[in-house]
C-alpha cells in the first residue's frame, strides 16, 4: 500500500460533536527515519476523554490540534523499521491511532505478544482501561473488603472492570448504573450485586432501593446526578474515585448537581480526580494479577468493534451516546 487514510479534527465543537468535526484525509504511507518505525495499525481505541482534547483550553494533555491527525492508542504490526530491536511482523501498542499507517519514534512504541492475548486486550482490560479500574478502585479509593461499591457508567470498559474487580477484592456487595434494560442485565451476569437503568427514575431513589445500607466506595464515570447521589448515599468516611464525568463533557451550560457538597464535611468524605498516567508503578503488579484472573475465567470483557477507518467518528459518537458495550474499538 501507498496510501493512508488519517481522521482529522476539522473545527472545534461547541456541545455536541458531530461528523462534520472530522475530516477524512488521504496521505502517503510514511518512510521511517533512524530510529523510527511504520506500524500499520490494526485496531484503535476510541475513549471519551478524547472530547476534551477537541476543546482549545489548558488541561492535563494538549488539546488535538485542527487540520491534523487525532491520536489515540493502536495497536499494529510494524512493516518498516530502522530501529534496534524490532523487525516487521512485530506487534506494538502505541499512542498515534486515528490513521491506517502511523509513523513513530521506537522508544514510544511497546511490543506485545499477540500469543498471549488477544491484541485488543492490550487496548482494553489489560491496557489502559484495565489499569484504570484497577488503580482507581484500590489505590485512590483505597477499597477494602466487606465495602460496598458504586460504580457510574458500569457497562462501559472501565466500569465493568470495577466492579468485578471489586467483588474478586472482597466487596461485600457492588451496584451498577447503566443505560439500558439489556446493560442492566450484563451487569448481573458479570457478577455485580444490584444494577439499575438510570433512565428508569431519579438515581437517588434507585441507589437507595440498590444499596439500602449506604456505600463506602463510589468509582464515577458520570459525573451530575450520579455524583450527588453517591455523596447522599455515603457512609462516614466515604471515598470517591473521579475517574471521568462523561454527562457533561458535551454541556453548554454549567452542571446543576452535584448540590449537597456540604455533606462532604459531616460525614468526612473524601472526593479525589486522578489519571492513569499517574499509576505506572501498578502496572506490572495489575498485569499479573489480571492476566490470572483471565486464565482462570474469573474475569470477563465486552468489546464493541466498528470496521473501516473511515466509520472512527460515528463510533466516537456512539461512544459518548452509551451504544458500547465494554471497550469501544475500531478495526482496520
Amino acid at each position: 500500500m501507498t496510501t493512508n487514510r488519517e481522521i482529522h479534527l476539522a473545527s472545534r465543537p461547541e456541545g455536541w460533536p458531530t461528523e462534520d468535526t472530522f475530516r477524512l484525509v488521504t496521505t502517503d504511507v510514511p518512510t521511517p527515519g533512524p530510529g523510527q518505525l511504520v506500524v500499520r495499525n490494526t485496531y484503535l481505541s476510541v475513549d471519551p476523554y478524547m472530547r476534551g482534547r477537541m476543546n482549545d483550553v489548558k488541561s492535563y494533555v494538549a488539546p488535538f490540534a485542527l487540520d491534523a491527525p487525532l491520536d489515540g492508542g493502536a495497536v499494529g504490526e510494524v512493516v518498516a523499521s530502522e530501529a534496534d530491536g524490532f523487525a516487521p511482523g512485530d506487534t506494538v501498542l502505541h499512542g498515534l491511532g486515528w490513521r491506517e499507517y502511523a509513523l513513530l519514534d521506537a522508544k514510544a512504541a511497546r511490543k506485545v505478544d499477540p500469543d498471549l492475548a488477544p491484541v485488543t486486550a492490550y487496548l482494553g482490560v489489560l491496557g489502559m482501561t484495565g489499569l484504570t479500574a484497577y488503580a482507581g478502585l484500590l489505590d485512590v479509593a483505597a477499597m477494602k473488603p466487606g465495602e460496598t461499591v458504586f460504580v457510574s457508567g458500569a457497562a462501559g470498559a472501565v466500569g465493568s472492570m470495577v466492579g468485578q474487580i471489586a467483588k474478586l477484592k472482597g466487596a461485600a456487595r457492588v451496584v451498577g448504573s447503566a443505560g439500558s434494560p439489556a446493560k442492566v442485565d450484563r451487569l448481573k451476569a458479570l457478577g455485580f450485586d444490584a444494577a439499575f437503568d438510570y433512565h428508569d427514575g431519579p438515581v437517588r431513589e434507585q441507589l437507595r432501593a440498590a444499596a439500602p445500607d449506604g456505600i463506602d466506595v463510589y468509582f464515577d464515570n458520570v459525573g451530575g446526578e450520579h455524583l450527588e447521589a453517591a455523596i447522599g448515599a455515603m457512609r462516614l468516611h466515604g471515598r470517591a474515585a473521579i475517574c471521568g464525568m462523561i454527562a457533561q463533557y458535551n454541556a453548554t451550560e454549567p452542571p446543576a448537581a452535584p448540590r449537597n457538597l456540604a455533606l462532604l464535611i459531616g460525614k468526612r468524605l473524601t472526593l479525589r480526580g486522578f489519571l492513569v498516567g499517574d499509576h505506572g508503578h501498578l502496572r506490572e503488579q495489575f498485569v499479573r494479577e489480571v492476566a490470572g484472573w483471565l486464565r482462570d475465567g474469573k474475569l470477563a470483557y465486552d468489546e464493541t468493534v466498528v470496521d473501516g477507518i473511515e466509520n472512527a467518528p460515528a463510533a466516537f459518537l456512539g461512544l459518548l451516546r452509551g451504544e458500547n458495550l465494554g471497550k469501544m474499538l475500531v478495526r482496520l
